[in-house]
């Protein structure tokens, strides 16, 4: 009972950080749909597993009809994630709006979202009518039944969007707000043959001006990336908008992104089970006994967890509410609890099976094999540095009443958590080995964790089962529309010529590949900070991968430096969603955890600065 208590305060604070209301009657039938999908898509992958490793005769269907699952469950899962507002957005600034102008900027960001996607409805439409004269190789069947998923998808989030602001806002607010919105087109169009003539200052007009300001407003980065490259082509180029609805269906859709849900819906196993409190239960009766031994425990859970779930929303859910208290009553400080917790789910993010290196091969090109076994020493090292600030900051820790676990504790709580200690070695060894694909893999884990939850942690309720799987839907949703659109802002970026310049002025950089390494430290720490790992990564990898190419870094190195990097600035307050995300499980207000968690941040960055000078950490191995 006690720990049904814990799991629905985390529940309850995760919540609350996104702000998310629950879903509408509306969309019963759609979060059926999407439920459904989720099991067919697992289906099918071992389906093809068995096929392609047991029976050694592949199905050549299965990828085609996962191919074609995947992007419906991606526009049906976009449209959940509007519905329960858990799209990903910035609302540090939306809270220091005065009062009476919140709602009406609430509203306003609504009527973005909704002016986005009916900009798009058309040019989807248009884009389904000429996948339709093409057929799949395998099934032979129209690729329009695939493309069709993202008209079906934009009307569903049209329909969500406009809904919620017509309830939520008075009638005053959302004509104001339509009445700005039509404004500032009018005037673009106005302005459109003057903003043709100015080459580059686009970039900053539209790409990072626009998209700013949406940010500040509220609005989810999905929809922020879309207007600013939506705005983009339309006022300062003559590119169809088909083009676009084309570079979010290729940035949503590739098959190596089938992992992301099924990584996801995991992470929702674990925490159900009790498979990741075994896992923590372990490392205390190991470590919890000698000096900075909850700290210990607490990163090294950390580190395991996270091979196992891919999400550190998860990973820290699972491992604050069993470690926070035997911590409060060693005389450790709440703010400095956070701090560590924050910046070891930061750490722990390179440990596979993280859905940041799964986007990160998809969109960069790089093995995910070769990012799996290296994120794993790389998460070793930032381990180190972690713990050995962790021992320094204990010196007065109260040991009064500790005692070291009797063996047979130990043993016990092994023997307990073996089954749940396996799944990520076995997640690691497989993909790290090449002996299938992280795809393949996420199946087996999945079904693994069902099985081994049902026999030995007590199973999972179906009406539960039902919630996880809508809830990873949801989430899988916001984070493929973050892909889609932030590949078609990539686009955008690489067609203007911006690229090249950069890459040149990059490569005359005095002090040669490490000044152009300090450089891409400094951009990806921003951006994680402002826009959280994902939509970082797949905006900026397509720019900044080439240049490291040619300065002769390698790619898995480079991939290693970005990711660390991107993880210290989303954890870095006043901005980073993963530190107030922190605050929220742990109940600490943000003020008290800010000025704790500066001295953790110098630590990863130490190690950051280690693992960029020393190429050997990430690659010797390979």
């Amino acid at each position: 009972m006690q720990i049904a208590d814990e799991e629905a305060k985390v529940a309850e604070a995760t919540a609350e950080v996104v702000d998310a209301r629950p879903g509408s009657a509306f969309m019963r039938p759609v979060e059926a749909v999407a439920a459904t999908l989720l099991v067919f898509v697992i289906g099918l992958l071992l389906t093809g597993v068995l096929s392609r490793y047991v029976f050694h005769a592949p199905i050549v269907w299965v990828d085609e009809a996962a191919s074609i699952s995947f992007l419906w469950l991606a526009m049906l899962g976009a449209a959940i994630a509007i519905d329960r507002n858990e799209h990903l957005r910035l609302t540090l600034f939306l809270g220091m709006v005065p009062e009476r102008w919140r709602g009406f900027v609430s509203i306003l960001a609504l009527l973005v979202v909704a002016t986005v996607i009916l900009t798009l409805i058309w040019p989807a439409y248009v884009y389904v009518r000429e996948e339709s004269f093409l057929t799949s190789a395998a099934l032979n069947i129209s690729v329009a039944w695939r493309a069709s998923a993202i008209i079906v998808g934009l009307v569903l989030m049209a329909l969500i969007a406009i809904g919620h602001a017509l309830r939520e806002g008075a009638v005053g607010e959302v004509v104001s707000g339509v009445i700005v919105i039509a404004a500032a087109a009018g005037l673009l169009w106005l302005a459109s043959p003057w903003l043709m003539t100015l080459g580059f200052a686009n970039i900053l007009i539209f790409l990072v001006g626009l998209v700013a300001v949406c940010l500040l407003m509220g609005v989810p980065i999905a929809f922020c990336f879309g207007l600013g490259t939506l705005a983009f082509i339309v006022f300062t180029t003559n590119v169809p908008l088909i083009v676009m609805v084309g570079r979010m269906d290729e940035g949503m859709s590739s098959l190596i992104l089938l992992s992301v849900p099924i990584f996801v819906l995991l992470g929702c196993v674990l925490d159900a089970t009790g498979m990741g409190r075994a896992i923590v239960n372990f490392m205390g009766s190991l470590l919890g006994h000698v000096k900075a031994g909850m700290s210990y425990v607490l990163l090294g859970s950390l580190f395991l967890v996270s091979g196992i779930s891919g999400s550190k929303v998860s990973d820290m859910a699972t491992v604050a509410p069993a470690l926070f208290p035997e911590m409060k009553r060693r005389g450790h400080k709440p703010p400095e609890m956070i701090a560590l917790l924050a910046t070891g789910a930061a750490m722990a993010d390179t440990v596979p099976p993280s859905i940041v290196l799964i986007v990160l091969g998809s969109v960069a090109g790089v093995s995910i094999a070769a990012l799996f076994t290296s994120g794993f020493v790389i998460a070793m090292v930032l381990l180190l540095v972690l713990a050995v600030l962790a021992r320094w900051k204990a010196a007065g820790e109260s040991m009064e009443g500790v005692t070291r676990a009797p063996v047979s504790v130990v043993w016990k709580t092994l023997l307990i958590a073996g089954p749940a200690l396996v799944l990520p070695f076995l997640i690691r060894g497989a993909v790290g080995g090449g002996i299938a694909t992280a795809t393949e893999v996420s199946t087996i884990a999945v079904l693994y964790a069902i099985v081994i939850g049902i026999v030995l942690y007590g199973g999972i309720g179906l009406r539960r089962f039902y919630a996880m799987l809508v809830e990873t839907a949801a989430l899988s949703g916001a984070i493929l529309l973050i892909l889609g659109t932030a590949s078609a802002m990539a686009w955008a970026l690489t067609q203007t010529g911006f690229a090249n310049s950069l890459a040149l002025w990059m490569t005359d950089l005095p002090g040669g590949w490490f000044s152009f390494m300090i450089v891409s430290m400094i951009v990806f720490m921003i951006l994680g900070c402002v826009l959280e790992g994902l939509p970082a990564i797949v905006l900026m990898a397509p720019i900044m991968f080439p240049i490291a190419a040619r300065l002769g870094i390698h790619e898995v190195h480079y991939s290693m430096v970005v990711v660390t990097a991107m993880n210290i600035g989303l954890m870095a307050p006043p901005i980073g969603i993963g530190f107030y995300i922190a605050c929220k499980i742990g109940d600490v207000s943000p003020d008290e955890a800010m000025g704790a968690i500066w001295p953790y941040l110098g630590a990863l960055i130490v190690g950051l600065l280690i693992i960029a000078a020393v190429p050997a950490l990430s690659i010797a191995y390979l």
